[in-house]
């Protein structure tokens, strides 16, 4: 059967779900076979997508094919290259905060994240006057625009960052190589299509291994409760840091997680689950930018994570999840970050919130609700764009 090796891969997946070391309620396996649904249609698509030679961006991870603590705010693509072939990637620079591009030089595997070969963002290249842009990246390229691909390059990652949702348009990507333009790939083959199916299996079990290891390895040494100082984040990214940690919150008890206002163009926090993806953003609360949070007089956030509501406006919902991921960014910077830009956390009582947050404004139901149907109607636009 030529779907035979996907489908036994289906079965092995399901058993990586089975005896995930944090299972403990109900909900975290029926967390765990959903998180196995979108991963099987994410492998699917990046089994078809892998294509060096009539190469295409694809959406690497979304609301429904998650994984590796997804950033909400951020639109990732992805597209395969070969080290010794010219790609012509042309596009239009949309309204949203950060546009990057990075080059890999292979995937992620449960034992390492994989080598950047080099990053920058849209201010290293020469936009049009209407944002239009034509990036060249090759082995011998030169001039304006011009990047050349090291030894080893395979995949090129676009991320696409929002800071404002409501208010920012995402642009537009094409990616070809060079030599086929006005090229007609072959037509597909029962061989190739069996490889394909292998691929994806291979893809399926390979990215819930490492991310259950990715996990384990930058954030459950971490003690509990608690958030490291900013640091560059792993991967090589050109201009983000990030403070990450991990929560285990019982219902009467919160985390208010206080930083200041910094001068990066982008900053944001995120809760996600013990399968190390966003939890729903899209009609929970679960992440906040800094146009979406309140902000105190005294240039701090305080943000409050808890499974009751506090009835503050920058409530994060652990939406049923006693433990979780916790994770600051800062993009697009023009400084290192040290400590004191950082977060400080303290564990206390919800019932206590009102005397111990310092400009504590108590939000009504109806307000709260209206700051859900927001971010729903933001992210439905966004799929579309």
């Amino acid at each position: 059967m030529l779907t035979q090796p996907f489908a036994e891969a289906i079965l092995e997946a399901e058993k990586i779900i089975d005896s995930a070391p944090h299972l403990g309620a109900d909900q975290d396996l029926v967390e765990g076979y959903d998180y196995l649904a979108g991963s099987i249609r994410a492998s699917l698509q990046m089994a078809w997508a892998y294509e060096r030679d009539f190469p295409y961006f694809v959406r690497s991870t979304g609301p429904y094919t998650k994984l590796g603590l997804d950033n909400p705010d951020t639109l990732y693509f992805h597209a395969w290259l070969r080290d010794d072939a010219e790609y012509v990637v042309t596009g239009r620079r949309g309204s949203t905060t950060d546009l990057s591009f990075q080059i890999l030089d292979g995937d992620y595997s449960p034992l390492e994240v994989p080598g950047s070969l080099a990053a920058f963002d849209d201010r290293a290249i020469g936009l049009e006057g209407d944002g239009s842009f034509r990036l060249r990246f090759g082995p011998d390229v030169s001039g304006r625009n011009a990047f050349p691909l090291a030894k080893r390059s395979a995949m090129l990652v676009v991320r696409e960052v929002f800071n404002d949702w409501a208010g920012e348009q995402p642009g537009m990507l094409r990616i070809q190589r060079a030599d086929r333009i006005g090229v007609a790939p072959p037509p597909p083959t029962h061989d190739a299509l069996a490889k394909r199916y292998g691929v994806a299996g291979k893809i399926l079990l390979s990215r819930l291994r490492t991310f259950l290891a990715f996990a384990e390895r930058f954030y459950l040494g971490l003690p509990v409760n608690t958030l490291t100082p900013p640091r560059p984040t792993p991967g090589g990214l050109a201009t983000q840091y990030s403070s990450v940690g991990h929560y285990e919150l019982d219902d009467d008890r919160a985390m208010v997680v206080t930083v200041p206002v910094s001068d990066a163009p982008y900053q944001g926090i995120q809760l996600g689950s013990m399968w190390y993806v966003s939890l729903d953003y899209i009609n929970h609360q679960t992440s906040l930018t800094v146009p979406q949070a309140h902000i105190d007089p005294d240039g701090m956030i305080r943000y409050v994570i808890s499974e009751r509501d506090p009835g503050v406006a920058n409530w994060l919902e652990c939406t049923g999840h006693r433990r979780g991921y916790v994770q600051l960014r800062w993009q697009r910077l023009s400084r290192p970050l040290t400590a004191e830009d950082g977060p400080k956390v303290e564990i206390v009582a919800v019932d206590d919130l009102p005397k111990l947050l310092p400009y504590h404004e108590p939000i009504d139901p109806a307000a709260y609700s209206e700051r859900i149907a927001a971010r729903q109607a933001a992210v439905a636009s966004r799929m579309l764009g």
